[in-house]
């Protein structure tokens, strides 16, 4: 089977607490919207004229590609994020650029950490930036904890 190029994609973040870590990270996806999907995990580049959507409801089952960043603790009390960023360039014929960062820190640390990632690896392209978001997450974890932060690429 291969996959057609997307046209569309959108963001999706999530948390949970689970038995193991697991079951967590399967709460987070549910609570992203995108837990009963086959994830196909690539790597982080926006087709070319794509647009930004707001979530849709996916089918059941179905393959979906996705870039994300996930983290998982079984550390009480610890305070886990995770963040994508999407940067589109000015030259709409160039591809966009996702990138992916989580780690057992603040939201707004993991979110400045990945708006840097994506503004550096535009620049390695030599692309100018038309458009830069992000989003994430962040969770206090209580016994297992969980996090998920993705970029959802549809058609």
């Amino acid at each position: 089977m291969v996959f057609k190029t997307p046209k569309k994609y959108f963001f999706a973040c999530g948390r949970s607490e689970g038995f193991r870590p697991l079951n967590a990270f399967d709460g987070a996806l549910l609570d992203a919207g995108i837990g009963n999907t086959n994830l196909v995990k690539m790597s982080s580049i926006i087709p070319p004229g794509a647009c930004e959507i707001d979530p849709v409801p996916l089918p059941p089952g179905a393959l979906v590609p996705v870039a994300y960043a996930s983290y998982t603790s079984e550390t009480p009390g610890e305070l886990i994020s995770a963040a994508v960023a999407v940067a589109i360039p000015e030259d709409e014929n160039s591809p966009g650029l996702i990138m992916e960062h989580s780690d057992a820190a603040p939201l707004r640390e993991v979110e400045e950490v990945v708006r840097k990632m994506a503004e550096e690896g535009m620049r390695m392209r030599g692309q100018r930036i038309k458009s830069l978001k992000s989003a994430g997450v962040e969770h206090r974890v209580e016994k297992v904890g969980a996090v998920v932060a993705a970029v959802v690429l549809w058609d």
